[in-house]
This record gives C-alpha cells, sequence and structure tokens, in this order.
C-alpha cells in the first residue's frame, strides 16, 4: 500500500521541473518515490493491455504523418487516443479513491484526500 508520510516538497517540485522546462506529469521529485501501489497481476495486465493499444494507435498516428494523411483524419485518430487515455486515467481514478483515499480516511487521515482534490483539476482540463 502506500506511504502516508507527507514530505511537502510538491510546490517546490513543480517549481524546479518549470524551470528546468520538464513535463509536468514526468517529474517524481526523489523525495516522493516512496509512494507505490501494490496491484494485482490481473489489475496490472489489464492497464498494461490498455496502455499498448494506446501506444499502437500513437504508432499509428506517426505513420500517418509519415504518410501525408488527410488532417481531418489525423485529429479523429487523436480524439481516439485522448479517448483512449482518459478512459485509463478513470480507471486508475477509480482504483485510488476505492483504495488508497478510502483507508487514508478509515485511518482518519486527510492527506489522501488533499492530494485527490489538487490532482482532480489536472484530470478534469
Amino acid at each position: 500500500m502506500e506511504d502516508t508520510r507527507k514530505c511537502g516538497c510538491e510546490d517546490t517540485a513543480k517549481e524546479k521541473k518549470q524551470a528546468a522546462g520538464e513535463a509536468e506529469e514526468m517529474f517524481i521529485p526523489d523525495c516522493c518515490r516512496h509512494k507505490t501501489r501494490e496491484r494485482s497481476e490481473k489489475e496490472y495486465k489489464d492497464l498494461c493491455n490498455r496502455l499498448n493499444r494506446i501506444e499502437g494507435q500513437v504508432r499509428g498516428v506517426k505513420r500517418m504523418l509519415e504518410n501525408n494523411a488527410y488532417c481531418p483524419d489525423i485529429i479523429t485518430q487523436v480524439s481516439a487516443i485522448n479517448a483512449a487515455l482518459n478512459s485509463f486515467n478513470k480507471v486508475i481514478l477509480a482504483d485510488h479513491i476505492r483504495t488508497c483515499v478510502t483507508d487514508d480516511i478509515r485511518d482518519g487521515g486527510t492527506q489522501k484526500v488533499d492530494e485527490l482534490l489538487k490532482l482532480l483539476p489536472k484530470v478534469m482540463k
């Protein structure tokens, strides 16, 4: 399960990565790498299968560009990729709420709820 230590580095890390020109979603400060979530073999396999399909769709769009595909056709495929990523996020988010957030509330904590409230605006762009 997830470690509940609070490092307080989120704002500082965000500033550092923005200064370095790093993508916000890909940056995990060293002090936060202790946060993990164990998943069952089935859950892991299902999530990987979803990502493999999305990866294939992205490769397909790249091939479309290489073959000078018509713009609306590319946009349609990118829309499908966005929908697939949103679906992936919904699965991860639902699991997070059912496990990490619920466990934190049961234990009398509010850290996971606070993290979720900060995460939702990013997910709902």
